[in-house]
């Protein structure tokens, strides 16, 4: 099995050696085109304006001046041309990827790249808490990434779906579990602007998260992780809500009719 390994953490972050060592249990057979530098939140951006540049790092691993998509694409249809792989890793993310952080995270659009181009694609992400980036529990994901992700081959990933997989902030060993898991919802209050100000007195802003008490909804990833469980979550490509269409399509319908 020839594996594709990105990331949206860049060429240097210490989950893509992570993952890198997760996708030599799977094969040995292992390509990373990751992006040069840190392209976190970056979604499934494409860099339409700005030319693509492409250095190889050493043997099988090359860093791209784009993001996580354009490594994919780079990948499939430069890089590795004439025997695409089949099976594309995103990850593993410094830090979660549920709830909300779906729409944004460019390891999840690493994944959904994939799935695109009709491979078979899993993201996945190390969650972390109050200890901070600087102490995140890498050896967990690394402990049960093979294991999980043979689970998810073994069961099959249906055309058009990709499979989102977070680990919990706990030691290995304390996991509790396998979760699968519908991508959850926070609460929008959350998400605020922190207002700061420069040396020179000028304003400046950040987004961020609050730190307030959340009930996270039961069957979510967000559950999952808060009760120290491995988050497994499949997601389509087609975004499409089929009963509003329905719904719609009636609505026009007797508005023509009218």
């Amino acid at each position: 099995m020839r594996i594709l390994v990105t990331n949206d953490d860049g060429i240097h972050s210490e989950g893509l050696e992570v993952l890198e060592r997760v996708a030599g249990e799977l094969s040995d057979d292992v390509w990373v085109v990751a992006p040069e530098f840190d392209n976190s939140g970056v979604s499934h951006s494409l860099s339409l304006s700005d030319p693509l540049r492409l250095r190889q790092v050493e043997g099988q691993r090359f860093a791209v001046k784009g993001t996580p998509t354009d490594c994919v694409i780079m990948a499939t249809r430069h890089i590795m041309r004439e025997r695409r792989p089949d099976l594309v890793l995103s990850g593993i993310n410094r830090g979660s990827n549920v709830a909300e952080d779906v729409g944004y995270s460019g390891t999840v659009a690493g994944a959904m790249e994939g799935t695109v181009l009709g491979i078979p694609s899993v993201a996945l992400s190390q969650a972390y808490g109050k200890s901070g980036r600087d102490r995140i529990r890498w050896h967990c994901g690394e402990r049960h990434g093979a294991a999980v992700i043979r689970m998810v081959l073994a069961a099959g990933i249906p055309q058009g779906t990709l499979v989102n997989i977070n680990f919990p902030d706990c030691e290995p060993e304390e996991v509790r579990g396998i979760a699968v898991t519908a991508q959850g919802k926070r609460d929008n209050e959350l998400l605020g602007i922190e207002e700061r100000r420069d040396g020179r007195g000028n304003p400046y802003f950040w987004i961020g998260f609050s730190r307030m008490p959340f009930t996270p909804g039961n069957g979510t990833d967000l559950k999952a992780l808060a009760e120290g469980k491995i988050s497994v979550t499949p997601l389509r490509l087609d975004m499409t809500d089929e009963p509003t269409m329905t719904h719609f399509a009636q609505a026009f319908a007797e508005r023509k009719a009218g």
